[in-house]
């Protein structure tokens, strides 16, 4: 009885195997070799990871128990309305003019979604009507109207109520 592979298929089967045995090798070596280059060049590390892990890992919240927790937890109200005043817009300024031209004036000089224009008066005549009251209620709490949308702080929830009522009074000096 004859063996069911030729000889062909033989000679076939040994090469065909040689082959994947060489590349085996090959992509055996490119590791290595990978492996030698990474450890003569380790990649650099961030500066910031150690901050990013802590973060990643912080606990989302905080238990407080009895009178020991309740002072905990007035230090912490406390430190974070210490934070949030910190970070008052444009540095605190209540300089109108300066507040005007970094955020106001993006919409008001233009008559963007419906900001009367500073320098046009018709526009400003039914609310100035109004009383200033009533425009520094709707520059903090923000105000939707039939000619127009102005938003809570002007967009910039870090101004303060002192900022917008300076900036507010100077922009009705100049539509005078």
């Amino acid at each position: 009885m004859s063996s069911p592979i030729t000889k062909t298929d033989l000679e076939f089967l040994k090469r065909f195997s040689m082959l994947i045995g060489v590349l085996a090798l090959m992509a055996l070596a490119f590791i290595l070799l990978a492996l030698y280059i990474y450890a003569k060049h380790p990649a650099a590390k961030s500066p910031d990871a150690g901050k990013a892990v802590t973060e990643r890992i912080a606990p989302v919240g905080d238990s407080y128990a009895g009178d020991t927790g309740r002072a905990a937890m007035l230090a912490a109200e406390e430190a974070r309305k210490k934070a949030a005043a910190a970070q008052v817009a444009y540095g605190g300024t209540t300089d109108g003019k300066v507040i005007y031209d970094q955020l106001c004036g993006a919409c008001h000089k233009a008559g963007i979604s419906g900001a009367p224009k500073l320098d046009d008066k018709a526009d400003w005549a039914p609310r100035l009507a109004q009383g200033v009251d009533t425009l520094i209620k709707h520059a903090t709490e923000g105000f939707t109207g039939k000619k127009g949308v102005m938003p809570a702080r002007g967009g910039n929830p870090s101004l303060n109520d002192e900022q917008i009522k300076a900036t507010v009074h100077w922009m009705i000096e100049q539509t005078k």
